[in-house]
């Protein structure tokens, strides 16, 4: 690629998964860099990791707007400023219209097996909470392509995790984490390299 992969990332919290990505593109495992970071929150952690790298950051909050689509025409505003080539949620817990133009360049990871334990009031801890409530033996992490319904969008990658018998939502929580630290990137990396192609609910992965 002639010119850097842009990202442009969208979080609400303590901008773990912002963190991953950063330190992947620092030790040249991901061939993007991260040049936006919305936060719809001002006391947002992860604010401060986007000041410690250097990146561009701003705080969109949802209680300035007075719809959905105002909110959504702001933060891809930005996007658009920032020239980027993909957008990636990571902990961001508010619903977003994506406008036509960023129509399969927005992305997720969602930290159950879609379609379990997903949906609006789905997060974080909650989902591990409920993961363990039910009594599911496997869960995991879910990298899709995000549209405009709470984890809807088609799924590009899965990673699964045993559940064992003692653990606790933390337990869970940690050991689902490590793998959204490498399941996020390899989206990334298969996104930027041109190998995902959209077939209505199906994406498909061509060889390199």
């Amino acid at each position: 690629m002639n010119q850097p992969f842009r990202l442009a990332v969208l979080l609400s919290g303590s901008g773990t998964t912002l963190q991953n990505l950063v330190d992947r593109s620092n030790a040249g495992q991901l061939p993007a860099c991260v040049v936006l970071v919305v936060s719809s929150r001002a006391d947002a952690l992860g604010l401060q990791r986007a000041e410690n790298a250097g990146i561009a950051n701003v705080v969109v909050s949802k209680g300035d707007f007075l719809s959905v689509d105002s909110f959504s025409d702001q933060i891809f505003a930005r996007c658009r400023q920032a020239n980027a080539d993909l957008v990636c949620l990571a902990g961001f817990l508010h619903l977003i219209q994506v406008p036509d133009d960023f129509v399969g360049r927005v992305m997720n990871i969602h930290p159950s097996l879609i379609p379990a334990f997903c949906g609006k009031g789905f997060y974080g801890r909650r989902v591990h909470e409920a993961a363990l409530e039910y009594g599911v033996k496997v869960s995991g992490c879910t990298v899709h392509f995000a549209d405009s319904v709470y984890d809807h969008g088609a799924i590009i990658l899965q990673r699964t995790v045993p559940v064992l018998d003692d653990d606790t939502p933390d337990d869970l929580a940690k050991r689902v984490f490590e793998q959204e630290c490498e399941a996020y990137p390899e989206a990334i990396r298969l996104f930027a390299a041109g190998r995902l192609r959209i077939e209505g609910r199906r994406v498909r992965i061509a060889e390199p």
